[in-house]
């Protein structure tokens, strides 16, 4: 059965239903909570330095590639084209387009603050998402985002218009992911993506959701 929000996200496994929850929460990603608000942390320090490194190297490479095509284009023999120039011109491509998507990812495990956090305020009904400019489901940028490699920003929603759903990354691992879906009001129709709780195993991702759930409507399992 496909999921009822349109569009539909890519790797989506599940929809998850609104409600409060019996299973009390145990997770470090709980940064702070109080009689009106919680805060929720969104990316692991850890994996925040791991991922910068890696991502790190990966520009490092990929500036290499980049320079080493162009010398060897500049240095062929112009009169004729032949097959390593074509292989060199393709490999040039593929450098170009492989250091567009990881240039913002490195900016994104570099600038990010805080751990991204998403604040719910259950007095109020409304959710604040603090994230830099990457840390979000496009692929695609405007280039002038690239120089501004620490700007970020605040969304701010209705808890109404969000809804759960649960992706996977197709690996044998199968870890999940929580998103939510922001619908306008009323209708199925998905005008954006937010990361709720990246990468956990199994059905452990839901846990995050359900406490969340139960905090909003002061049920007693959101016990803080």
């Amino acid at each position: 059965m496909p999921s009822k929000y349109r569009p539909q996200i890519f790797g989506w496994f599940g929809d998850l239903d609104k409600g409060p929850r019996l299973v009390p929460l145990h997770d470090d990603r709980l940064s702070y909570a109080n009689n009106t608000y919680c805060a929720f942390i969104r990316q692991d320090h850890n994996d925040q330095i791991f991922y910068g490194c890696l991502c790190f190297f990966c520009v490092i490479c990929g500036c290499v590639a980049i320079i080493g095509c162009l010398w060897l284009l500049l240095h062929h023999d112009n009169s004729k084209i032949e097959f390593i120039d074509m292989v060199v011109i393709l490999g040039f491509i593929t450098c170009c387009a492989a250091m567009y998507y990881v240039i913002p990812q490195l900016y994104h495990y570099l600038f990010s603050r805080y751990g991204s956090p998403i604040i719910f305020n259950r007095k109020t009904g409304k959710v604040y998402v603090n994230e830099s400019y990457f840390f979000n489901f496009k692929f695609l940028h405007h280039p002038s985002v690239f120089l501004q490699p620490k700007k970020r920003r605040i969304k701010e929603y209705d808890w109404d218009d969000l809804h759960g759903v649960i992706i996977h990354n197709m690996s044998r691992n199968a870890l999940s992911s929580t998103v939510l879906m922001v619908c306008q009001p009323g209708t199925h129709q998905v005008i954006d993506h937010i990361m709720l709780d990246p990468m956990r195993a199994g059905a452990g991702s839901t846990f995050v959701w359900g406490w969340i759930n139960s905090f909003m409507v002061h049920y007693k399992s959101a016990n803080i």
